[in-house]
């Protein structure tokens, strides 16, 4: 797979429509077995391979939200991309999200890392 633009926007909508839709088993077309999720770059219990991504993505069952998606940058197997997250119900909450993808040669994201930021909350890390 040459990984480009285009192939990130369709891996990132398949992602969007497992998450909208709750479907668990997609988790096997977007990530590779031993892909590593990290929910924060500095993540000290990342998610590892297909059951531990499967169930935390159960979290958000029942959630309604729009997101839309933008990549920034490929380079070789790497891609940046820029979220926008407004969950709608059960609870009114967005933010704006970055995520570093490394892309296996088969097209499944191996290394998963996101960067999360949310209205009113701190930026910086002082508290």
């Amino acid at each position: 797979m040459a990984l480009n633009r285009d192939a990130v926007r369709r891996w990132v909508a398949g992602y969007e429509a497992a998450w909208r839709d709750n479907d668990v088993d997609a988790v096997a077309r977007l990530f590779t077995p031993d892909a590593r999720y990290a929910r924060s770059p500095y993540d000290p219990e990342e998610l590892l391979g297909h059951d531990a991504i499967r169930q935390f993505w159960t979290v958000d069952e029942g959630a309604s939200f729009t997101m839309s998606a933008e990549p920034l940058a490929v380079e070789g197997d790497v891609a940046v991309v820029r979220l926008e997250v407004r969950y709608t119900a059960p609870d009114v909450q967005e933010y704006r999200d970055l995520w570093v993808l490394r892309f296996a040669p088969d097209g499944r994201v191996a290394d998963f890392e996101e960067w999360a930021y949310w209205p009113g909350r701190s930026w910086s890390a002082s508290t």
